[in-house]
């Protein structure tokens, strides 16, 4: 049975005294937990974040990745160095670059596939927005962009963590209900199932708006197997309830 993954993604937040007196209570709040621990932080912090964390049970992860490997873009950080940095993991295709940055499919494909060849797991975001979900086209959307990863990760599928977050409850405090979350959760584990024979073994982990109210209700689902979580991943007491709720 695999481990659930509880990963937080600290979006544009932190400061050097912030960050340490986060990452430090966390660290003395978790002991040994018996679920994957992840925090992704901005880049500018992965130096600091990488030595607070070099003696815990946390892994490090980062928010973005380029699809370049090497070259003249500036601005841009490539899997190799994030690797130097010793990044765990690597969230691509958020639902907010998709949007305020127009990342395509194939795109988010082709960072997951650079992460993969450097050791890095991508965690491959998925989801709706509300309009599209009023249209009743979730399914479809989200087997599309999750289709576009299959396409140029085949061989690899097997490595990525899928992460479901419905856009119209990102950050708005809205959550979609336990049926709703669970049941795109299933529709995901179907299609994984069709492209790899090694399918139980990816986590399918829920992003829209996990806190510590409804963390518990969310990880019970058969088909949900953690959390990306965004603003209660801020808060040492909301985070660690999470963290204990997969454990």
């Amino acid at each position: 049975m695999k481990k659930k993954l509880i990963a937080g993604n600290w979006k544009m937040n932190g400061s050097l005294a912030a960050n340490e007196t986060l990452v430090k209570g966390l660290l003395a709040g978790l002991g040994a937990p018996v679920c994957q621990v992840a925090l992704c932080v901005p880049s500018v912090y992965l130096a600091q974040c990488q030595a607070l964390m070099a003696h815990g049970a946390m892994s490090l992860g980062s928010q973005d990745v380029s699809q370049h490997e090497v070259g003249a873009f500036t601005g841009e950080i490539s899997a190799a160095m994030l690797q130097e940095f010793g990044v765990h993991y690597c969230i691509v295709g958020h639902s907010e670059r998709r949007q305020y940055h127009f990342e395509s499919d194939v795109l988010v494909a082709t960072k997951a596939q650079r992460v993969l060849a450097c050791g890095i797991t991508p965690i491959v975001c998925v989801g709706e927005t509300l309009a599209e979900r009023e249209a009743g086209r979730t399914e479809e959307v989200v087997k599309r962009q999750l289709a576009a990863v299959i396409h140029a990760n085949g061989c690899c599928i097997s490595e990525v963590v899928v992460a479901y977050e419905p856009v119209w409850a990102i950050g708005t405090g809205k959550t979609a209900s336990i049926e709703q979350a669970q049941q795109v959760h299933a529709v995901l584990r179907q299609q994984l199932q069709a492209a790899s024979n090694q399918a139980d073994r990816i986590p399918i982990i829920y992003g829209g708006s996990m806190n510590a109210a409804n963390a518990a209700q969310l990880l019970a689902q058969p088909d949900i197997d953690g959390g990306l979580v965004g603003g209660a991943s801020l808060k040492v007491s909301d985070f660690l309830s999470i963290i204990a709720s997969a454990c």
